[in-house]
């Protein structure tokens, strides 16, 4: 028998940078969203830019969570947000208190991304050997075109500076609700009203998706950390996604393996699906 997680609040699911419809022949968050809808949640999936600076995209969400609150009648929302979802997600917290029972980060960079630092240095005449910027630029493209086959927008280069160590500390000064005060520490797990979580996932040592080609890009990029090596999903730091009350920052799932089933899933591969299931149960405890 399914478990009921019916939370009192609706949930939204917040995309991160490059978000997209579909991955392949998958819809973003359907595997989420679907596993949420059959233990009861009320789930909502708000689009925002799918290219642009934090504070932007998150004055976008701002507008959507007024959006379901006039439409469901409900007092406060769940943010739940992937990757710079969480960014989006954690400046609506700030800004609005009053509309956000909780702020979830799965694998969101809180503290930068050591892959956004690197490809922003390849952008400077003689900072980075040429090939090693080469190589590095063609294993994101390659991923990002992985996602929706597109081709990268124009302003990628623009929107990148806000996923840099330095671009998300300028953003975390103006917005430190829920940030460790210690590096790899636990955050304030409320702060206005506001409970904060997060997890994500650091790549794993087995090739537990042999098939999956993401995961291959995820891991060749993890190489390329010096702050946390090996303590990473390839696009962000175990440590650097520490936000509030940290359920767990090592699961074994890269980046994009912590929003959806991998393709050929082994069994030594996390369940990621299944985390959002056990989330709704907690805000469910904790009457969110």
């Amino acid at each position: 028998m399914l478990r009921n997680a019916t939370t009192q609040h609706p949930i939204l699911l917040v995309h991160g940078l490059f978000g997209f419809e579909r991955i392949g022949p998958f819809e973003l968050f359907h595997d989420v969203k679907q596993a949420l809808n059959a233990i009861g949640a009320q789930v909502f999936v708000p689009h925002l830019s799918a290219i642009h600076d934090n504070e932007v995209r998150g004055k976008q969400l701002l507008w959507q969570i007024d959006s379901v609150l006039r439409g469901t009648g409900a007092t406060k929302v769940n943010l739940i947000g992937h990757s710079q979802g969480a960014l989006a997600a954690r400046y609506a917290a700030a800004l609005a208190p009053h509309s956000v029972a909780s702020v979830t980060s799965v694998s969101g960079p809180n503290h930068g991304s050591e892959i956004a630092d690197f490809l922003r240095k390849a952008l400077i005449p003689g900072r980075l050997p040429e090939a090693v910027a080469q190589n590095v630029a063609i294993l994101f493209f390659d991923f990002l075109s992985q996602l929706n086959g597109t081709r990268l927008p124009r302003n990628a280069v623009a929107a990148l500076g806000a996923l840099t160590t330095e671009g998300v500390g300028s953003f975390n000064d103006k917005f430190p609700q829920g940030l460790p005060k210690t590096w790899g520490g636990h955050g304030a797990e409320q702060v206005n009203g506001v409970r904060y979580y997060s997890w994500s996932g650091v790549v794993p040592e087995l090739d537990v998706s042999p098939s999956d080609p993401v995961q291959g890009i995820c891991r060749a990029l993890s190489e390329y950390f010096i702050t946390e090596p090996e303590q990473n999903d390839g696009f962000v730091g175990r440590f650097s996604s520490h936000l509030g009350t940290v359920i767990r920052s090592d699961y074994p799932l890269d980046h994009l393996g912590s929003l959806r089933r991998a393709v050929g899933r082994h069994p030594a591969a996390g369940d990621s699906i299944g985390l959002y299931v056990e989330h709704a149960l907690r805000l469910q405890a904790a009457n969110l």
